[in-house]
């Protein structure tokens, strides 16, 4: 006896509603990230800061509930279709048992590892380096001049592209690595040796890595605010 007809229309539907919460739960993980570095970058209390950090870990909260959410429904259409029962199931029934499965496994450290809070905190990390070493050399009145000078050629190294040799304006950091180049600049080559099936090695001289890729390759807000900040600074002294 043939299995009942079964409609996915709506589930379709749903999914692609589910997925555009899911892109406004990111872009509401990219404006944290970059009010937290302009708290950073305006030195601002580190409780304000951490206030940030929260709102992070509860958009990975509800980014989480909402994976298990289309995972659940995902999971239980496949199982329909591969089952083929004769009567149209409680699919509402399915999915929550299924949902709730996997909300049971939660933990808070996988939070920690929602992709997005993971740039979150590297980034924190970078700016508050940068803007540190910054705020360091400004309030040391006393230091001589030609240690300043060498302070800031120091700096300005660090905002030149491995591969171009000039200072980088989109600058992406390699999350295996952690070493940042020009977008373009690294883009070209990974492209041109992906094009030859070879495999593209870190323009950074000392660098072990041998395999970059493009999936690996992140925008480097943190050190991209540096060089503008650097380049403000020193068209204000002109």
């Amino acid at each position: 006896m043939p299995g009942a007809v079964i409609s996915f229309n709506s589930v379709d539907s749903s999914l692609s509603s589910l997925k555009n919460c899911q892109s406004y739960i990111n872009t509401g993980m990219d404006i944290a990230t970059n009010v937290a570095l302009d708290l950073v970058e305006s030195f601002n209390d580190a409780e304000d800061v951490n206030s940030m950090e929260e709102v992070m870990l509860e958009y990975a909260a509800m980014d989480r509930e909402l994976n298990h959410y289309m995972e659940a429904i995902e999971e239980t259409v496949n199982q329909i279709k591969q089952e083929k029962p004769e009567n149209i199931p409680d699919l509402k029934c399915l999915v929550k048992e299924k949902f709730t499965a996997l909300e049971s496994k939660n933990s808070d450290s996988d939070l920690e590892k929602n992709e997005k809070y993971i740039y979150f905190k590297d980034q924190l990390k970078e700016m508050r380096k940068q803007f540190r070493l910054k705020s360091d050399n400004n309030d040391n009145d006393a230091i001589e001049q030609i240690d300043e000078d060498i302070a800031v050629t120091q700096s300005q190294v660090n905002f030149i592209c491995p591969i171009t040799q000039v200072e980088m304006k989109k600058p992406v950091r390699n999350k295996v690595c952690g070493h940042s180049y020009e977008q373009d600049a690294i883009l070209k080559i990974i492209q041109t040796r992906k094009q030859q099936k070879k495999k593209v090695r870190c323009p950074k001289i000392g660098c072990s890595h041998d395999d970059v890729k493009e999936s690996d390759l992140v925008q480097d807000e943190a050190l991209k605010r540096a060089i503008d900040s650097q380049n403000k600074q020193s068209w204000s002294t002109l």
